[in-house]
């Protein structure tokens, strides 16, 4: 009887606790984003810095260290992440970029790896770890990416910006293999085969196959479904890219490129309130990131990162400046890239969450030494997300390669529909190179059933008259049909989020 009382009294309590705790770690994960967008300072950092705080050796002395749970909790979070990439990806720019990002997803994946075992070999690694540590280091990862240039407001030209975006959607699958075969052939003490090339062009294919086939059937039948419940939309599009996922993985296919190319699907289809699902993704998937990076400082110690400073300050170096560059030009010389063009996507090769989640496999396959490969690679992640991220902003300034415009703000005024409608709502911010800037709204040529419908200037929201003249920085909101869309495009420039 007492021990009931005293369950009655304590789980109340340690219930509040728990809850007080996760809303604190919300509201400082949502003001580290000001501090990210002034400071230019990667936001998952931010992130791993509140789990290490957090952790075993921080203040909070919170002793977690099941790998087992962090895999899936990354797992998750990523094809969250990925998704909500590939629903921000218009399918135009996908397949003008594909050939370029394939080949850094593929080659550059390969090349990064086998430069990165080598550095680790001459740093004291037998061969075996050496390839293991290449192979979990390789790719970039999507949400440091995104991260970095959308929270960061960093609005590159389009084939550089694509190139880096569709890149960080399309690596994880080389990464993943690389690491399950060399972690596999050491476990089992049987060197890797040639067959397993095989496996990486199966896992390529399947998971093609299988995201595509899944994201174009949801397209279209969402255009025809009606639920009753508005709020169930997302529900459905977040149980269609874990369905996707597993779908891949069990037909032996990556999961993680299904997922992505799904979303990139689904984004490029006319779907029932499509602005609100695109803002419940992007709410899912920075949720998705607070808790995997903040899991993910709690399994890390300090002590332990300390002690592989060297190696992976070493690392870290070669592979920003040697490894990485190496890959890249590699990939993009044939595709008439300029040189500033290749350094700065050489630069922006973040790693990010995959490379730790990653690191997580040997440990659970109880490979000799992965406890120090997963310190490694924990280490290498942070510096580099530390001096990478940091200067991206400032590089762009200095390689000329952004826009020069702010991503346009999103619509004061927009459309819901349960079914999609013939017309649309577009955003335009005016720059000084628009066809329209200096030009009053009655001389601009309007396809017929076009008008501008809002005009924001700073704070203030205008009705557009005739007599209105466009000023560079103005934010217009034109209605208008969606075949009518790139020749507004040719008149205003880029759109932003309608």
């Amino acid at each position: 009887m007492h021990l009931r009382r005293w369950m009655a009294v304590t789980e109340p309590r340690s219930t509040a606790i728990v809850l007080l705790l996760l809303g604190a770690l919300l509201v400082t994960s949502a003001l580290l984003s000001r501090v990210s967008a002034r400071s230019g300072v990667p936001l998952v950092l931010g992130f791993v810095g509140l789990g290490l705080l957090l952790g075993e050796e921080g203040v909070g002395h919170i002793g977690f260290r099941s790998y087992t749970q962090s895999f899936r909790l990354g797992t998750t979070a990523l094809v969250l992440i990925l998704f909500d990439a590939g629903l921000h990806t218009p399918k135009t720019t996908f397949r003008r970029y594909l050939a370029p990002a394939g080949a850094l997803a593929t080659v550059g994946v390969a090349v990064t790896a086998g430069l990165v075992a080598f550095a680790a070999h001459l740093f004291g690694f037998a061969w075996s770890i050496a390839f293991l540590l290449g192979a979990i280091v390789s790719s970039t990862d999507a949400a440091a990416v995104f991260s970095v240039l959308r929270a960061g407001g960093v609005e590159l030209h389009e084939r550089v910006g694509a190139t880096v975006e569709v890149e960080s959607g399309l690596n994880d699958p080389m990464a993943v293999i690389l690491t399950l075969g060399i972690t596999e052939s050491i476990a089992s003490g049987q060197p890797m085969r040639f067959t397993a090339l095989l496996f990486v062009v199966r896992e390529l294919v399947v998971g093609s196959l299988v995201g595509g086939a899944i994201g174009a059937l949801a397209g279209t039948s969402l255009k025809r479904l009606q639920l009753s419940v508005t709020g169930l939309y997302p529900v459905l599009t977040i149980g269609l890219a874990f369905v996707t996922f597993g779908a891949a993985s069990l037909a032996h296919g990556s999961g993680f490129l299904a997922v992505y190319l799904a979303g990139i699907f689904l984004g490029n289809a006319k779907l029932p309130y499509k602005a609100a699902l695109e803002r419940v993704h992007d709410f899912v998937a920075w949720i998705g990131q607070v808790g995997m990076f903040v899991v993910l400082g709690l399994l890390a110690r300090p002590s332990n990162i300390v002690a592989v400073a060297a190696p992976g300050i070493g690392l870290a170096a070669f592979g920003a400046l040697v490894a990485r560059p190496l890959a890249v030009t590699v990939c993009l010389v044939p595709f008439r890239y300029r040189i500033k063009e290749i350094a700065f996507v050489a630069w922006v090769g973040l790693k990010g969450a995959v490379p730790i989640v990653l690191a997580c496999i040997p440990v659970m396959a109880h490979v000799p030494a992965a406890f120090e490969v997963f310190d490694v690679v924990f280490f290498v992640v942070v510096f580099g997300a530390a001096l990478q991220g940091s200067t991206v902003r400032a590089l762009t300034k200095k390689l000329k390669l952004g826009r020069g415009l702010p991503r346009a703000r999103r619509a004061a005024l927009e459309i819901t529909a349960a079914r999609p409608l013939s017309h649309e709502l577009v955003v335009f911010e005016i720059g000084e190179a628009s066809a329209v800037c200096g030009v009053e709204v009655a001389d601009v040529p309007f396809p017929p059933d076009a008008a501008a419908m809002l005009l924001v200037r700073g704070d203030d929201l205008l009705a557009p008259r005739g007599s209105t003249v466009l000023q560079p920085g103005d934010v217009v909101h034109v209605f208008c049909r969606q075949e009518d869309r790139p020749m507004l495009e040719l008149l205003f420039g880029p759109s932003g989020e309608g």
